[in-house]
This record gives structure tokens, C-alpha cells and sequence, in this order.
């Protein structure tokens, strides 16, 4: 039976390839570091946008306890009415500062809101540009290093 040949792979060859290997670990290493952050910077703008959340509905809650108060105290000064015109000053009163209120809670409302929304879309903004950064930063060093390896040989 015939004896397969023996062929030797040249020295060159075998680093090129080692270094090859050992850039493409570094190259993962780098995309994956980049990755990572940018998943530790999205998973803080989710906790950003869930406290936003919670302290809208928060106040939510305050302004609707407010209104209620309101509405009791004034059925308990309508009960308290000695007369038709007395209760209907009350009526006019009640009316007055609930509509004053209301508009001032809807103010404070929609800065609030407006607010959570801005934060959460800045903080999404920079946490895409910081993962396309490192990204590229991460390709651009392991392209050169490539570059200097292949030029070695």
C-alpha cells in the first residue's frame, strides 16, 4: 500500500494563520465589549422610562385624590346649604377652582410628560450613537491590526 505524503506546512503559513485567529478572538472580544455596553446603556434608559412612568402615575393619582376632596367638600357644603342661592354659590365656587386646577394640574402634566419623553429619547439617542461608536472604533482597530499582519508576511 502506498504511503500518504507528508507534507509539511510552512512556518509563514502557521503564524499567519495563528495571528489570524488570535485578531478574529480580539475583533469578537471588541464587538462584544461594545455590544454589552450598549445593552447596560438601553437596560438604564428602560429603568429611566420606568421611573418616569411611575412618578407620572404617581401624580396621576395625587391629582385625582385632589379632584375627589374637591367634589366631597363641596357635597358636604351643598348639604350644609341653608338655601338655594347659598348652594348655588357654592356650585359656582366649586366650579371656578376645579376648572383653575385642572388647568394647572394638565400643566404640570404635560411638562412632566414632556419631560420623561425627551429624557428617554436623548438617552436612546446616545446609547445608538455610543454602540455605532465603539462599533466602528472596535472594527477600525481590528482592520489595521489585520492590515499590519498580512503586511508582516
Amino acid at each position: 500500500m502506498a504511503e500518504t505524503p507528508n507534507y509539511e506546512i510552512p512556518t509563514e503559513m502557521r503564524d499567519f494563520a495563528e495571528k489570524s485567529v488570535d485578531q478574529a478572538r480580539k475583533a469578537f472580544d471588541s464587538f462584544i465589549g461594545a455590544a454589552r455596553r450598549t445593552a447596560e446603556t438601553v437596560s438604564g434608559s428602560a429603568d429611566l422610562a420606568r421611573s418616569n412612568a411611575s412618578n407620572l402615575s404617581t401624580r396621576g393619582f395625587e391629582y385625582a385624590e385632589q379632584n375627589v376632596n374637591a367634589a366631597f367638600d363641596l357635597a358636604q357644603k351643598l348639604v350644609r346649604s341653608r338655601d338655594v342661592n347659598e348652594a348655588m354659590q357654592h356650585q359656582a365656587e366649586f366650579v371656578r377652582s376645579q376648572f383653575a386646577a385642572i388647568q394647572a394640574q394638565a400643566k404640570e402634566f404635560g411638562g412632566l410628560a414632556q419631560s420623561a419623553f425627551q429624557q428617554g429619547a436623548e438617552n436612546a439617542k446616545s446609547a445608538v450613537q455610543q454602540g455605532v461608536s465603539e462599533a466602528r472604533d472596535a472594527f477600525n482597530q481590528n482592520a489595521e491590526a489585520a492590515k499590519k499582519a498580512t503586511d508582516q508576511i
